[in-house]
């Protein structure tokens, strides 16, 4: 992959726009030009969060065209289906399968879809379903959810894994630094076991 378009979705608090950046620093040390772009105006109340990368050669513009999307990372997976026309036959979906319910739900105004992974395979999608709150936990701590998934990420993408490892060194405080490096390398790990289960198949 020479230039890709990803799309980072979920519900705010989740990390989404650190692992944006944890992301768009690796792909800078590869060499490659990034533009990014975000949105997360309820952010705080839970409301949906998502950002724009861009990558390639040279970048002109930060935000993704319908129906370009190479790979979506959705942290939540109702938040999944709401960037549906950002991608197409030929996308990869990593999606965690941790459900937070958006307030209409919780209220009992409006029922959480049970059959998402099912209406993503309907669309043709290449869709890998990530358990990253259980790699959170195992790695000792939940919060590193967010880099979880990008290590997930992180095998498609046209990045040593060292870059990776380089990144969340200089970026995040030494007291974190270990859960979330065992955090990306776990959640690594299992999109790599997914790949195999996939070729044998």
């Amino acid at each position: 992959m020479e230039k890709g378009n990803i799309i980072f979705c979920g519900v705010g608090g989740q990390g989404i726009l650190l692992a944006s950046e944890i992301t768009s620093f690796a792909l800078m040390k590869a060499g490659f030009d990034i533009k990014k772009s975000e949105v997360h105006g309820m952010a705080q109340r839970g409301g949906s969060v998502v950002a724009h990368m861009r990558f390639g050669d040279k970048v002109y513009s930060p935000l993704i065209e319908p129906g370009t999307v190479d790979i979506a990372l959705a942290f939540e997976m109702l938040e999944s289906l709401r960037y549906l026309p950002y991608l197409n036959k030929n996308s990869r979906v990593i999606v965690n399968t941790q459900k937070i319910l958006p307030s209409s739900v919780s209220t009992g105004i409006e029922t959480y879809p049970e059959n998402i992974l099912e209406e993503l395979n309907k669309k043709g999608l290449t869709v890998f379903p990530v358990d990253a709150f259980e790699i959170a936990e195992s790695a000792g701590e939940i919060r590193a959810v967010n880099m979880a998934l990008v290590g997930a990420l992180s095998v498609f993408l046209p990045v040593e894994e060292k870059l990776f490892h380089d990144v969340i060194s200089e970026h995040m405080p030494e007291k974190i630094r270990k859960v979330n490096t065992d955090a990306f390398i776990k959640g690594r790990s299992i999109i790599k076991k997914l790949q195999e289960v996939n070729n044998k198949s």
